[in-house]
C-alpha cells in the first residue's frame, strides 16, 4: 500500500513537470510568432505559473473553503463530526483538521490545505443528515486520507497549472488573431510546418494539460478510498457511504468546476447527470471525469473486502 502510494506521488510530481513543460511551450510558441517581442512572452510565462503555484501553496484552502461557502463546526452542535474527525486522526498519524460545515443539502465532503499541520475537512449538511456514524466515518476516514499523502497539496498545484495554461494560451491565440504575426514575413513563409506545430501546440495545450488534472484526481481517489479503510479497520462503512451517494442525484450548489475534483464524488450537476445517463462504459464521459464511476471504487473495495476475509 505505502509502495502504492509513494509511486503515485512520484507520478504525479512527473506530471507536474510536465505542465511547466507545457507552460514553456506555449510562450515558446507565442515568441516564435511575434519574434519582435524577443523572448519576453516566454519569460512571463514561466514566471507566472511559478507565482500562482506559490500562491496557491499557501493560500489553497482559504480559497477553497470560501468557494464552497465553508463555515467553522459549531463545538455544541456539531460535537459528533468533530469528535470523529479528531479520532480518525490520531487513527490516521495526523495532526486534527480543521472541520467545516457547510450548508447544503447534497451529501458530499472535501479536504483541503498544503499539507497536514495546515489542512480542513469540510462536509456538508446532507451528508451529515442521511450517513450513519459508520459511513461518515468512513468518509472522513478518505478526506483524512487525502491530506495524509498529500493529494491536497498537488491537487491544488495541478489545477493552478491548468489555470495558467488555459488563460495564457486563450491570451496568446487572441494576440494572433487581432494581431498577427511577423515570423512568417522575416522568413518569407518557408517555416510553416514549425507554425503549426505551434499553432497546435496553443490549441492543444489547455485539453492536454486538463485532462492530466483529471487523470491526477482518479487515480487518487482509489487510493485515499483503499487508505481510509485502513483508518478505519471498517469497509462496509466507506462502502455504505459510496452506495448512498450512488443513489444520491442532489448537487452541491456551492460547487464549482475549479473545486469538483477536491471532493469525494462529482458534485456538480452535468458531471452526476452524464454519469447516470451514461454509466461507467461512456469513454468520453470517463475521459473528462473528475472521479472514477463510484461503481468502480465500491467494487475495488469489495474485492480488498472479501481478500481480508478469505484470509
Amino acid at each position: 500500500m505505502y509502495e502504492r502510494v509513494s509511486s503515485n506521488i512520484r507520478k504525479t510530481w512527473l506530471l507536474i513537470f510536465v505542465f511547466f513543460l507545457m507552460v514553456i511551450g506555449v510562450g515558446w510558441a507565442f515568441s516564435y510568432f511575434f519574434p519582435q517581442w524577443g523572448p519576453f512572452p516566454l519569460v512571463i510565462a514561466v514566471v507566472v505559473s511559478i507565482a500562482m503555484t506559490w500562491g496557491s501553496y499557501f493560500s489553497s484552502d482559504k480559497i477553497a473553503l470560501s468557494m464552497s461557502r465553508a463555515v467553522p463546526a459549531d463545538p455544541a452542535g456539531d460535537r459528533q463530526l468533530i469528535n470523529i474527525v479528531e479520532s480518525l486522526s490520531i487513527a490516521a498519524g495526523i495532526p486534527p483538521p480543521r472541520v467545516y460545515v457547510i450548508e447544503d443539502a447534497a451529501p458530499n465532503a472535501f479536504a483541503t490545505g498544503r499539507n497536514p499541520e495546515h489542512a480542513a475537512v469540510a462536509v456538508t449538511r446532507g451528508l451529515m443528515a442521511k450517513m450513519n456514524r459508520d459511513e461518515l466515518e468512513g468518509v472522513i476516514a478518505h478526506e483524512l486520507a487525502h491530506v495524509k499523502n498529500r493529494d491536497t497539496l498537488v491537487m491544488t498545484i495541478a489545477v493552478t497549472l491548468v489555470g495558467v495554461i488555459v488563460l495564457l494560451a486563450d491570451i496568446f491565440l487572441r494576440a494572433m488573431w487581432f494581431g498577427g504575426g511577423g515570423r512568417d514575413n522575416d522568413r518569407g513563409g518557408g517555416a510553416w510546418p514549425i507554425a503549426l506545430i505551434g499553432l497546435a501546440l496553443l490549441v492543444l495545450a489547455p485539453i492536454f494539460a486538463q485532462m492530466m488534472q483529471f487523470a491526477i484526481s482518479r487515480r487518487r481517489e482509489f487510493l485515499a478510498d483503499a487508505e481510509g479503510v485502513l483508518i478505519t479497520r471498517y469497509p462496509p462503512g466507506l462502502i455504505g457511504a459510496l452506495e448512498k451517494l450512488k443513489h444520491d442525484h442532489t448537487v452541491v450548489r456551492t460547487a464549482s468546476r475549479a473545486t469538483a475534483h477536491l471532493w469525494i464524488e462529482e458534485p456538480i450537476a452535468l458531471s452526476k447527470a452524464q454519469g447516470a445517463k451514461h454509466g461507467s462504459g461512456a469513454w468520453l464521459n470517463r475521459m473528462f471525469a473528475t472521479h472514477p464511476p463510484l461503481d468502480e471504487r465500491i467494487a475495488a473495495l469489495q474485492s480488498t473486502l472479501s481478500g481480508s476475509t478469505a484470509i
